[in-house]
């Protein structure tokens, strides 16, 4: 399992001919690299005199960035897992009509469960990025560097991932199913890059 390797340990797999972790894994890390950026602003902002009067709203959203750490880490194993299948589906025998059918049956069960995860990797770095953007106003100004630092993990974290949305997507045969998911994700992609530039922004004029 991801979650349990060691950051060289991924690496060398993902750098290797391993047919996984690929881009979908390395993205799901990326936001997991952004969540614990965020987690240590708010970490840096509780417990501080100067920030009392925001410190139970930070509590609140250090609370849900320890679950999303999970669900990011979980992502990179369950993208890996339903790549599996699908590697394997292209390789079914098609001679005949009746396993032409069946591969076309078990392919475009694959796409789909192969698009859905980054998909939810795209709707974690949008939560993502609402969180930081609060971080960046109202937690540690000392630690506002670090907000810019994770919101570009996350950032990369979805324009990452909605690359193996469209390559899945981009196959299957129901093009409605597949015009849907690409509209869910061109929707987050497009909001997010915005958010994310915008609170870059605001983090590098604070710096400067």
């Amino acid at each position: 399992m991801i979650g349990q390797d060691t950051v060289q340990g991924f690496l060398e797999v993902l750098s290797s001919k391993a047919p996984v972790p690929g881009g979908g894994g390395a993205s799901a890390i990326g936001g997991a690299m952004g969540n614990a950026l965020g987690q240590m602003v708010a970490n840096l902002t509780i417990g501080k005199k100067r920030y009392a009067d925001v410190e139970e709203e930070i509590r609140g959203l250090l609370e849900k960035m320890e679950g999303m750490q999970q669900a990011f880490l979980q992502l990179a194993d369950e993208d890996a897992r339903v790549f599996a299948p699908l590697a394997a589906a292209y390789s079914l025998p098609a001679g005949t009509e009746e396993e032409k059918a069946y591969k076309e049956q078990v392919m475009e069960e694959n796409l789909l469960a192969a698009s859905l995860v980054p998909l939810e990797i795209m709707e974690k770095a949008a939560q993502m990025l609402d969180i930081l953007e609060v971080l960046g106003e109202k937690g540690s100004k000392m630690a506002v560097s670090d907000v810019g630092v994770g919101v570009q993990f996350i950032r990369t974290a979805l324009t990452g991932a909605v690359m193996n949305v469209y390559i899945n997507t981009k196959s299957m045969k129901d093009r409605r199913k597949a015009q849907e998911l690409n509209g869910r994700a061109d929707k987050l992609l497009e909001d997010g890059i915005r958010q994310a530039d915008r609170i870059y922004g605001a983090v590098l004029e604070k710096l400067r």
